[in-house]
């Protein structure tokens, strides 16, 4: 996801996370405020800093609440117990079987979601995401999540690799390195009536532009998978790359194209 040109602040949500905020608005190159600097609420996004996490904000309008990353309640949670196993779009699209947990690049990581699935279901994730912000607020979520007993196993499947881009790291990356690569590439012109009736994606549409350069990623992607690359689209979104998927599996909302270069194993 690339990153827009609205304002990102660090605010400590309390004493007890200044130090912590400090950090992480040096690592980001994000500037530091505290609640009685002056700040711009019209435009301002804030990476809120508490003693138990981070969490994004929209200064300018407190009814949207806080966005963060958890992994042991809410939605995800419930997806773990109840989301029906490897009969899921998401597991039958990945090729996994019942003696195969392929291995997975998650080249657009974003909230971590889809990978968590993934893991859940046996898959070895390894994690991508280049928006600063997006990336502190997984690795937090998943820093929680590893003080859960019964879900530190699942976690322990998810490797956030450093802060960085997806096309340089495939570039440096050998042919079939993973069983798999998967897209989720933001799409710049989603159904605003679906797409923005969460606040997480009201919030992302203020900090980050549409992945412009996703066609880009494919080629790379193709090589480095060994069996298949998965593409997560809208429903109505238009191919990545103008490539036709060897198969499609559509949804109400999403559709995965799936291009297959070899059989799995059985």
């Amino acid at each position: 996801m690339m990153c827009s040109k609205n304002t990102v602040i660090v605010l400590p949500a309390t004493p007890e996370g200044l130090p912590y905020a400090k950090e992480l608005a040096d690592e980001l190159d994000l500037p530091l405020k505290l609640h009685n600097d002056e700040v711009d609420l019209n435009s301002s996004l804030a990476l809120v800093v508490d003693e138990d996490k981070v969490s994004l904000e929209a200064l300018y309008d407190k009814k949207m609440g806080q966005v963060y990353v958890d992994f042991v309640h809410g939605p995800v949670a419930f997806r773990r117990l109840h989301g029906g196993g490897k009969g899921q779009a998401i597991a039958k699209a990945i090729g996994i079987k019942k003696q195969f947990k392929p291995s997975v690049l998650d080249a657009t990581a974003g909230l971590g979601r889809d990978a968590f699935v993934l893991a859940v279901l046996g898959c070895e994730l390894t994690l991508l995401e280049r928006s600063p912000v997006v990336f502190s607020l997984l690795r937090d979520g998943l820093r929680r999540a590893l003080e859960c007993h019964e879900i530190q196993s699942i976690i322990e499947r998810m490797t956030l690799q450093p802060l960085q881009d997806a096309k340089s790291f495939l570039a440096e990356c050998q042919p079939e390195s993973f069983d798999c690569v998967f897209l989720d590439p933001m799409f710049p012109h989603q159904d605003k009536k679906s797409a923005l009736s969460k606040k997480e994606m009201q919030l992302f549409q203020k900090l980050l532009e549409g992945d412009s350069d996703a066609d880009q990623l494919f080629a790379d992607a193709y090589t480095t998978a060994r069996y298949r690359v998965v593409v997560k689209r809208p429903r109505v979104a238009p191919l990545l790359a103008n490539k036709k998927p060897t198969l499609q599996l559509a949804g109400k909302a999403n559709r995965f194209d799936i291009y297959v270069k070899k059989g799995i194993p059985q």
